[in-house]
């Protein structure tokens, strides 16, 4: 390649950066999911545009899953523990008994109506079940929702990507014909199981080392961060897990081990996973054909129909009854499971398979991602306050930014009481923080004070903490619970 060549490639990938940079902003105006965007982009760059062809479908697999980890990753890095503790379990339900639920319904009635076989329909019905962690994450955090019901929806995103990918191998492999259904579980809760462990196992390993290694620069620790989650990633995958579970707990444990610079580390990661996005989302819009999709219009329609106002409805009510979720946040979190790159890439597993019309199974699921997520995207925000689980404004979680002290075992910790905060006329007593934690001082106005206890913090302070390493997370869980529940948050929660 001459240099030539070299510097118009490096224009043009960074000039298209620099334009979805700029639609990103527009996109958010206008409403319209991000998804939309991009793939809108990748179509317009192939065959159905500019003309560049690209049809590497195995690629496309390969590059997906990797994006896919990525992204993962961040969903769990970015995720707080103390806000997804309360709906771990209805969150798991949803991503396991929910997706069977709902691949069930789905098949059932494709077999019926599309007059396909079943190994066809039960395809179709597992490659629409999965809701995407991608499409959850970036449209969910722009919405003013209520916590529990935010983190139920972001969790089971995060949950139920790995076990539908373990199915649809399953399904499109030999193993269709020579395993029978109690083989396929056990497979399936092998691969869940071991990759959830190997995601834990290496998390708390990988923790463990940044956190005694006091790097010499911030920079290092999100790259730290992120290469541990690419180590339980691929050492999941090389003993036969799921490397996406694997991924997104390491993000999930890593995220909430109090390790040094994490406010830095989380615009890192933040940024790589909007990298990884506009990649996937880009790279599934050139792989689509639109000559192709006028054929896929009506099956689209009819798995999507059936899939958002009936599968996903009784996948939710059967799996929140026991939990007895108010029927107003159910529907709402009926609504809310969006779908986006993962159906895609599916579908286009499916396609670099031996199974028969995989193509016509990618054009289907395409077309069905794509004008479900215009109908369920732009209209989330109108769902949300007719169902009445907005957020009240001014509502904004507390963040932390925190160091270790090169030549003590002492860490630094920066918190600010933003608007909204119950943290407002709190005194630093009130905060009943660990015998060994304290508040050293608060930036209030550009003035540095030294506090007492009676000291009655106020929105707008900065708050700089120091406490012993191990003492970290007890301290951000009791600020969080003042934050949220003000003074009498939490009282009994082990931390004052």
């Amino acid at each position: 390649m001459s240099d030539e060549t070299l510097h118009v490639l490096l224009l043009a990938a960074t000039g298209l950066l620099l334009l979805a940079l700029v639609a990103i902003k527009l996109s958010h105006r206008l409403g319209m999911p991000v998804l939309l965007l991009f793939v809108g982009i990748g179509m317009l760059l192939g065959d159905g545009g500019i003309g560049l062809t690209y049809d590497n479908v195995e690629l496309t697999r390969q590059v997906g899953t990797l994006l896919l980890a990525i992204i993962l990753w961040e969903g769990g890095y970015t995720t707080r523990a103390a806000a997804i503790k309360p709906v771990v379990a209805r969150s798991v339900v949803l991503a396991t008994a929910g997706v069977l639920i709902s691949v069930a319904v789905t098949s059932t009635v494709v077999f019926w109506v599309l007059d396909v076989d079943w190994r066809t329909a039960v395809i179709f019905g597992a490659v629409a079940s999965s809701t995407d962690a991608a499409a959850t994450f970036a449209i969910l955090r722009r919405l003013p929702v209520v916590h529990r019901i935010r983190q139920t929806l972001e969790a089971e995103s995060g949950f139920n990507d790995p076990p539908v990918i373990v199915l649809i191998a399953v399904v499109i492999s030999d193993a269709w014909f020579e395993m029978s259904p109690a083989g396929m579980l056990t497979s399936a809760a092998f691969q869940l199981g071991v990759g959830a462990a190997v995601g834990l196992l290496v998390a708390l390993g990988g923790a463990s080392l940044l956190r005694l290694a006091a790097l010499p620069a911030s920079g290092l620790y999100p790259l730290g961060a992120v290469a541990i989650g690419m180590v339980a990633f691929a050492g999941a995958g090389i003993i036969g897990a799921s490397g996406l579970l694997a991924c997104y707990v390491a993000g999930l444990v890593v995220g909430n081990s109090g390790l040094p610079h994490h406010r830095t580390t989380i615009g890192f990661v933040e940024a790589l996973a909007w990298l990884a996005q506009m990649s996937l989302f880009m790279m599934l819009g050139l792989l689509a054909s639109p000559h192709r999709l006028v054929d896929a219009i009506a099956p689209a329609l009819v798995v999507g129909v059936l899939l958002t106002f009936v599968a996903r409805p009784v996948s939710v009510f059967a799996c929140l009854l026991p939990f007895r979720v108010p029927l107003r946040e159910q529907i709402f979190i009926s609504w809310g499971g969006l779908r986006g790159a993962v159906p895609i890439v599916l579908a286009a597993m499916t396609m670099a398979s031996s199974v028969p019309d995989g193509e016509h199974i990618f054009d289907v699921v395409f077309l069905m991602v794509i004008v479900f997520t215009l109908v369920q995207g732009p209209t989330l925000p109108l769902v949300a306050r007719l169902t009445r689980v907005s957020e009240p404004a001014g509502t904004t979680e507390m963040t932390f930014e925190s160091a270790a002290l090169d030549d003590a075992d002492v860490m630094v910790l920066k918190a600010a009481v933003l608007p909204g905060s119950r943290l407002h006329r709190v005194t630093v007593k009130e905060l009943r923080l660990p015998d060994r934690a304290t508040v050293s001082m608060i930036i209030r106005g550009g003035e540095i004070l030294v506090p007492g206890d009676d000291t009655h913090l106020r929105t707008g302070d900065e708050l700089i903490l120091t406490c012993k390493p191990e003492d970290l997370p007890a301290v951000t869980e009791r600020l969080s619970h003042v934050d949220r529940g003000g003074r009498l948050g939490r009282w009994f929660s082990g931390t004052h």
